[in-house]
């Protein structure tokens, strides 16, 4: 049985760095899995933040290498595989494990409404052709498909399906999907709504994946050691920090829009520049400098620590 009070994991969903040609900016990849690993998380590398359904299949193979000469050898990296192609997906699975990826996550392909037991048959056929574990990843705000919790529990039970990363934002859901994984040793489940980070941890979730932690990522490793301590009082003030960040590149934009915002507010600690892979673009210069004024604002007035001056 999995203990409430075990270790649990801090996973960012890296951004896709960017040169102004649009190829990958491998100095950055350095600087922010620097950053990541100094902080005590976890980079996952071709998510939805890292833009991976604009990147070209030789950009994402670029970027893995990047990845995993950036990791440590006793350090985890997470690879993202989705792709509306089946048999791509497979051959990245294959070329992350070749490179020593243990796992890997996929959503579900986005172009065709699936039926639940179309649903779990692609998941079941993913995983029998995939040669790493598979964390399965559910995010109706891109897919616009959300799985269902059944369908997922009796997918939770396949030797290669290890967990899975839950974005859809319910907390009936969540309560739901807790109840069912947070005693199982062999299932984990991962956040992917950081407004409901320490809620999740402190009822049983093994760790969370927020997209601040690009920038921010001591905010949610503390968060994590706090639940892991006991100290649930720490972890919802450390979740107001995370919710007041979020707000900053989040309200009032779409998601491609606060991807852009995102990697603004990188660009000010050093870690990469804000080009975005078409068909997201930046947004206007007034735009950019109104987001930078209120983002020192707020880390002068909330006395935020980035934990950033000696890493980059």
């Amino acid at each position: 049985m999995k203990e409430n009070q075990k270790t649990k994991e801090t996973i960012v969903p890296v951004v896709a760095p960017l040169n102004k040609d649009l190829s990958l900016d491998r100095d950055a990849v350095a600087k922010i899995f620097s950053y990541l690993y100094s902080n005590n998380a976890i980079p996952f590398i071709l998510g939805t933040t890292g833009e991976s359904a604009s990147l070209s299949n030789s950009f994402k193979e670029e970027y893995l290498r990047a990845g995993v000469e950036n990791k440590p050898a006793d350090k985890k990296l997470y690879v993202g595989i989705s792709s509306n192609i089946l048999e791509d997906s497979v051959a990245f699975a294959h070329l992350a494990y070749d490179l020593g990826i243990d796992a890997v996550a996929a959503t579900l392909p986005t172009y065709y409404k699936l039926s639940d037991a179309q649903i779990g048959k692609y998941f079941l056929q993913l995983a029998e052709e995939i040669p790493t574990d598979l964390v399965v990843y559910n995010i109706p705000a891109t897919t616009h498909m959300s799985i269902p919790l059944e369908l997922l529990d009796e997918l939770s039970y396949h030797p290669k399906i290890v967990g899975t990363k839950d974005s859809e934002r319910s907390i009936e859901r969540l309560d739901k999907s807790l109840e069912l994984w947070k005693d199982r040793a062999d299932f984990k489940h991962y956040m992917g709504w950081a407004g409901q980070s320490a809620y999740a941890l402190i009822n049983g979730s093994d760790g969370i994946i927020p997209s601040s932690g690009n920038f921010a990522p001591a905010i949610y490793s503390q968060m994590c050691t706090a639940v892991e301590q006991g100290n649930f009082d720490l972890a919802h003030e450390l979740q107001k920090q995370s919710d007041v960040l979020g707000s900053l590149y989040q309200a009032n934009k779409s998601l491609g829009e606060s991807l852009w915002g995102l990697k603004v507010l990188m660009r000010e600690l050093s870690l990469c520049d804000p080009y975005m892979m078409p068909p997201l673009y930046e947004l206007s210069k007034a735009e950019e400098v109104k987001l930078i004024e209120a983002f020192q604002e707020l880390i002068n007035r909330e006395n935020i620590k980035l934990n950033i001056a000696s890493h980059v």
